[in-house]
């Protein structure tokens, strides 16, 4: 009993420790304490009232947002890198749009571009992230990676495809086991399917002017009355691949020059981590080495 006790003070002490870490780590920075000291006003704000509204749900959304907003830090901290402010903002403004007011301020539905808007950062972000580790390992004694520019940039955009394709896997999942319709629905005026073939065959059978679909649950008819079919999910997964793949794009674009320029790329820089030491010198080797492997 005291060896589970003195594990569990140890783990929370190691908790407390990697909190308090991370906030100094946030304090180091002013513009960077500046978006997340009222950010995370805001976030506290709308928990309360969800408290008084007696909504749990959007109460453990306030609580996973606190969690995410140190993220950056903590990975700064464990991985010994340091994230450009500019990077670190775009994080936390992301996690608010996306959580508070994407879920809580139904943004998502309030404006139509806000999903599109979000997945396109996130592919421009994450093909930043899979820049980086590409970058520091390239750049890093203890590994025999030596990829050249083209190659950091076909990497950095795969990274940030995965990741847009397992988010979608990981919608998929919600709406199929907890109903939560994270895929949003499109309505459509046509539909072309096979199963509707009367020979059960492969020939699409095609229904245009769709005006409206009935739905028969439990004996009752039920019009859906929005205008169309209810395409289930599929164009919104769609357009949401879409738009990652042109973030990512841009960004591994982007990030080939900064490598073949290696210092002169002022905007890249700023999506960029670079580990703690790291020196004009060594980018400057760096730059040669994946010149030279082209």
């Amino acid at each position: 009993m005291k060896n589970k006790e003195s594990k569990k003070v140890k783990e929370k002490r190691r908790l407390r420790d990697v909190m308090r870490d991370a906030h100094n780590e946030i304090k180091n920075k002013p513009g960077v304490a500046t978006v997340y000291f009222l950010l995370r006003i805001s976030v506290i704000l709308v928990m309360v009232a969800q408290i008084f509204n007696g909504n749990y749900e959007n109460v453990f959304l306030c609580v996973l947002t606190l969690i995410l907003f140190l993220m950056p830090a903590v990975l700064e901290r464990g991985l010994k890198i340091t994230l450009p402010n500019t990077l670190e903002i775009i994080v936390l403004l992301f996690i608010y749009s996306a959580e508070i007011l994407g879920e809580i301020r139904s943004f998502y539905t309030a404006f139509s571009g806000w999903d599109t808007m979000l997945h396109t950062l996130n592919g421009f972000l994450c093909a930043a992230v899979g820049f980086s580790l590409v970058d520091i390992f390239n750049r890093d004694k203890h590994f025999s990676l030596s990829l050249s520019p083209f190659f950091m940039a076909v990497v950095a955009f795969c990274f940030s495809m995965t990741i847009g394709v397992l988010w979608e896997f990981f919608e998929c999942g919600m709406d199929m086991f907890f109903l939560t319709d994270m895929q949003k629905d499109t309505v459509v005026s046509a539909i072309s399917t096979v199963n509707l073939d009367p020979t059960g065959g492969n020939t699409p059978q095609i229904i245009k002017n769709i005006t409206d679909v009935i739905v028969v649950s439990n004996g009752n008819e039920i019009p859906l009355g929005v205008g169309g079919y209810l395409d289930v999910g599929i164009l919104d997964t769609m357009k949401d691949l879409f738009v990652n793949f042109i973030g990512a794009v841009v960004f591994s674009f982007i990030g080939f020059f900064y490598v073949r320029s290696r210092g002169s790329g002022a905007f890249a820089s700023r999506f960029i981590p670079k580990v703690h030491g790291s020196d004009a010198t060594s980018d400057e080797s760096a730059a040669k080495d994946n010149n030279s492997g082209e």
